[in-house]
């Protein structure tokens, strides 16, 4: 029994491991090769748990392509959640406010263990906007300026372990590596705020600021992405104060509601 209850929950592991992966594909979808690579496992064990997420819903395979992506089940899950979770409600106001004054567009970014998920996005009246991402998408923590935002405020020691832990992802973002991403960092402690230009997607700019639940713990950033011929310095620091303000109206709206206890990041 023990054994059995033992190698459930390795397949459970493995299955929610390939569901990340998947969730940082986007609508494009990943190849099983790269499923299996990034996962760390053989192939035939990651098309196996694959089949078993598919035969849930939880995965499905283009027909025509073959790549793997989320399935609808995921989606599903995901409204149920967020009814009885739901920090947009918290963050909507400033994003808002955000998004009208800045006219850009604004997002909303969670740390998720190691990664940083996307999990809302207001877009501003100019225009030409910076989607640069999509609601659900993950990257590894440090990888944009909200997930640099939340990384750099997190405790040095326990930062460099994450540094560590997503070094093997992070070529695919801009060729960033270790050692960039911990400069990037040690620049975003001592400028206070993190900022992104022409890496992650050429020709935009973002800036991010951190916030805080109620025991001090960073667990998610706000950031403001626009074209980069639109910030200047001058309005990258008004941004950037801008921000800092609405992440302070957040952290008091985490400490007058339940959600800062009942949300601590997962490590």
């Amino acid at each position: 029994m023990n054994s059995k209850i033992a190698t459930d929950a390795g397949s459970l592991k493995r299955g929610v491991a390939l569901l990340k992966i998947l969730a940082t594909a986007g609508n494009r979808g990943q190849a099983l090769t790269e499923v299996a690579e990034k996962a760390g496992i053989p192939h035939p064990t990651a098309h196996r748990i694959l089949k078993q997420l598919i035969a849930e819903g939880l995965a499905i395979q283009h027909f025509e392509t073959h790549r793997y992506k989320l399935g609808p089940l995921v989606f599903e899950l995901g409204l149920a959640g967020s009814s009885l979770h739901d920090i947009r409600d918290l963050c909507e106001p400033s994003m808002r406010d955000l998004a009208q004054t800045t006219e850009d567009t604004v997002y909303l970014v969670l740390r998720s263990g190691f990664e940083a998920v996307c999990m809302h996005r207001c877009e501003g009246p100019f225009p030409i906007r910076a989607l640069v991402l999509e609601v659900g998408s993950r990257r590894p923590l440090g990888v944009g300026a909200g997930g640099l935002a939340i990384l750099a405020a997190i405790d040095p020691d326990e930062r460099s372990d994450i540094i560590e832990r997503v070094e093997p992802y992070l070529p695919d973002f801009g060729n960033m590596s270790a050692a960039l991403l911990k400069d990037a960092c040690e620049h975003t402690v001592a400028e206070g705020m993190s900022l992104v230009q022409n890496k992650v997607s050429m020709g935009v700019t973002a800036v991010g600021i951190p916030f805080r639940n109620s025991v001090g713990t960073p667990i998610g950033a706000i950031s403001v992405a626009a074209l980069t011929q639109r910030m200047p310095n001058a309005r990258i620091q008004k941004i950037a104060a801008e921000l800092r303000r609405e992440a302070a109206n957040i952290e008091a709206r985490l400490r007058k509601s339940n959600w800062s206890q009942a949300n601590a990041p997962q490590r």
